[in-house]
């Protein structure tokens, strides 16, 4: 099961399954080469992931995350990756480093080349290596299946005029306070980052609440 999971997963955040997009079990079951009951188990965890949604006797679809659940998402990360961020500086490597550095590096080039789909790449890249220098499993796990929630709306967030150049000063001093192992900067830098990501969203949220009153 685990390899349909994971090719149907990673087909999902790609967005080769448009929100709201039915997934057929029939066409489903030809494309993955598999079986209506490991699909099925798939589909189960997906859903339980936040991905699919299961309807009785509508099948599966792909699960559309609002603006006002993405901002609520948002709320939870910024608690546990700011503790991410925090045990970063104290478990950090020298050699790692060099990696983080380098990497701000790259964020800044893309930047000064207007290159925003690689700075959202090195965007993720970021975010994915603090986690990995932390070495918390627990807080990992919830990250990482709150953003598959979430890639939509951070990619948009990446094309946004002007947000990159605000985003980038933000994960640069996430950056120095982590090579720099002081906890309490590292956490206080990743928490003020997703703040701003946070005002980002409510401003993406105005027009469909304002809408909604008339």
């Amino acid at each position: 099961m685990n390899d349909v999971l994971e090719q149907l997963r990673a087909a999902i955040l790609r967005g080769e399954y448009a929100p709201r997009q039915r997934l057929i079990e029939t066409d489903l079951v030809k494309q993955y080469d598999t079986s209506r009951f490991v699909l099925r188990n798939a589909l189960t965890r997906l859903a339980s992931e936040g991905l699919v949604e299961l309807q009785p006797n509508r099948g599966a679809s792909v699960r559309e995350i609002s603006v006002e659940e993405a901002i609520e998402i948002t709320e939870i990360r910024r608690a546990v990756e700011g503790l991410v961020a925090a045990r970063a500086a104290q478990r950090i490597t020298d050699d790692q480093i060099a990696e983080l550095r380098a990497l701000g590096g790259e964020m800044t080039a893309a930047i000064e080349r207007a290159d925003m789909l690689r700075y959202s790449e090195l965007n993720a890249q970021l975010h994915s290596k603090v986690r990995a220098i932390a070495q918390h499993a627990p807080a990992t796990r919830i990250i990482d299946q709150l953003n598959a929630q979430m890639v939509r709306h951070q990619f948009r967030l990446s094309l946004v005029p002007g947000r990159p150049t605000v985003s980038l000063p933000e994960h640069l001093a996430i950056i120095e306070a982590v090579c720099a192992r002081d906890p309490d900067s590292a956490e206080r830098a990743m928490r003020v980052h997703l703040t701003s990501v946070l005002d980002a969203l409510a401003a993406f949220a105005q027009p469909s609440t304002a809408g909604a009153g008339r």
